[in-house]
């Protein structure tokens, strides 16, 4: 048996010449060549040369279409809910070089387009018909014929004196060499989403399956585990995010169930227990954003500050950091972390619900930092809030928060306060209701920052503003007898904000930001 390769013009067109009946184990897959014998030799192109001698014809294009299914386990194992590695094994025919043992190092270099690249699969093997001789993996995606070779290659291979003729070789597939979505899109139900996806903690890979997955969910755990290394363990969230401790329910869909696990971030290490706190790896980037926005010397109040991964950078870059959480798990983590990474002497650690926080300490700590003294200070003093589902409805804490006469402009706290939107206009709607409970206008004093897309037509959102003196001090011309009154109608508060809009812009000079890489 031998295979001819040609190309006719524009399309590649792939001859298979057999002395003897052409059968499917023989077949050049993902060709089909027998279940399409009878078919081709009635189209055009098709003919016989004679009666020992039989040629097939395809155009590239139908040779691509079948291709998807070349690397895609056998069909049996549709609908499995029981991980049977067993069940993934596959012969297919692929595309191979014959070269000299001793060029195969300096030959791969040059042949590394071309080459098959699979999990698991050696991309040379021995010849077993040569002992002198190997056998180059070919990618049958890219490899079709000798023609197939773009120049270089073709130049490497006349200087080392390799023939570009095209083998054969029955590759047997295991579970080992299917990626994790091919298994997953082979299980599942046909034309449903496949889970691929996952957010990493530590040794602990977070799923959120949809409903159509549950049936699969042990399956779709222990898949996650085999083909992502260091991954020991598979969960799944079960219910939404507890606004009280910030964490949620969670199923051990394989692995050990051991939660307990440390990351990496920014270069930073956190260690924390994953069932009992909130993490997550996706606001990695948010983080390292607010940190470049404080300078040596700053102040942080950091309302809901978690395991400490917006406290402890800010803490690192020599800024006083007060940081607080009213999850015990978190205050626990967060006190740890703050050792672990040395910077337990820069940050003071609380466990107190967000608003006794802002009354309290940061109360007292704001008195001090924006007092008759406060003129000669050069630090700036942030306030981050990072409780999208409610850290708006704390915003109302800053009316009327401080007594004394106001600072200046430019010494006014920073806030960072994060909140989800399904609105069409997310910014504007973040923008109206943080206005809405401050009780003045916030869209020509403030920036919003797109963090990510949490759900489609969810997002979340961080607007930055200075808090407006007539709303942070109590002896202002404007005086708000009581926190819980209706929102300041605009003829009363044009006078006292208007002009100090300008300056808190001006000042601030945060512009409105495009959507982060998460």
């Amino acid at each position: 048996m031998r295979n001819l390769w040609r190309q006719f013009g524009f399309s590649r067109i792939l001859f298979k010449v057999e002395t003897c009946r052409i059968s499917e184990s023989e077949s050049l897959a993902p060709l089909a060549w027998t279940s399409q014998i009878q078919k081709l030799s009635r189209a055009p192109g098709i003919f016989l040369l004679d009666q020992r001698r039989r040629f097939s014809t395809m155009t590239e294009i139908e040779t691509n279409q079948r291709d998807s299914e070349l690397f895609s386990p056998p069909s049996n194992v549709r609908g499995m809910t029981k991980l049977d590695r067993t069940a993934f094994k596959k012969t297919v025919t692929i595309p191979v070089l014959k070269v000299r043992k001793e060029i195969v190092n300096k030959l791969m270099r040059s042949l590394k387009r071309a080459a098959l690249q699979r999990p698991g699969i050696k991309r040379v093997i021995e010849d077993p018909e040569d002992e002198e001789s190997r056998l180059v993996m070919l990618d049958p995606y890219k490899i079709f014929t000798d023609g197939s070779f773009e120049r270089a290659e073709l130049s490497i291979l006349k200087q080392l004196n390799v023939s570009p003729q095209i083998h054969k070789y029955n590759l047997e597939l295991t579970y080992e060499n299917f990626k994790s979505e091919e298994i997953l899109r082979a299980v599942l139900p046909e034309g449903q989403d496949v889970t691929s996806g996952f957010s990493r903690v530590g040794h602990i890979a977070h799923l959120n399956l949809r409903d159509h997955q549950l049936p699969f969910k042990h399956l779709i755990g222990q898949v996650m585990i085999d083909k992502n290394p260091g991954i020991t363990s598979a969960v799944n969230k079960i219910n939404n995010i507890d606004n009280t401790y910030r964490n949620f329910q969670m199923e051990v869909l394989s692995g050990e169930e051991n939660m307990m696990t440390k990351v990496r971030e920014n270069g930073y290490t956190y260690e924390f227990d994953f069932s009992k706190v909130y993490w997550n790896p996706r606001l990695s980037t948010e983080h390292s954003r607010i940190t470049e926005l404080l300078k040596s010397g700053d102040v942080l109040f950091d309302v809901f500050a978690g395991v400490g991964p917006f406290a402890i950078p800010v803490a690192k870059k020599n800024c006083t950091v007060f940081a607080n959480d009213l999850n015990p798990e978190s205050h626990k983590w967060l006190l740890h972390n703050c050792k672990l990474n040395k910077v337990d002497q820069k940050v003071k650690v609380f466990n107190l619900d967000g608003k006794d926080f802002l009354q309290g300490p940061v109360r007292e700590e704001l008195m001090q930092q924006l007092g008759p003294l406060s003129k000669e200070r050069k630090h700036s003093v942030h306030i981050v809030m990072n409780l999208p589902a409610k850290a708006i409805e704390f915003l109302s804490v800053f009316k009327l928060l401080l007594d004394g006469p106001p600072c200046g402009i430019e010494l006014l706290p920073i806030v960072h306060c994060y909140s989800f939107s399904k609105d069409p206009n997310p910014a504007k709607d973040v923008q109206q209701r943080a206005g809405a409970v401050l009780g003045i206008s916030l869209e020509a004093c403030s920036s919003v920052h797109l963090v990510r897309n949490v759900a489609p037509n969810k997002e979340m959102l961080c607007i930055t503003f200075r808090i407006p003196a007539a709303v942070l001090y109590k002896n202002q011309t404007l005086t708000l007898e009581n926190q819980d009154d209706p929102p300041l109608k605009r003829q009363k508060t044009d006078k006292v904000f208007s002009e100090e809009k300008t300056q808190i812009a001006s000042v601030t000079s945060l512009e409105m930001s495009s959507p982060s890489p998460h």
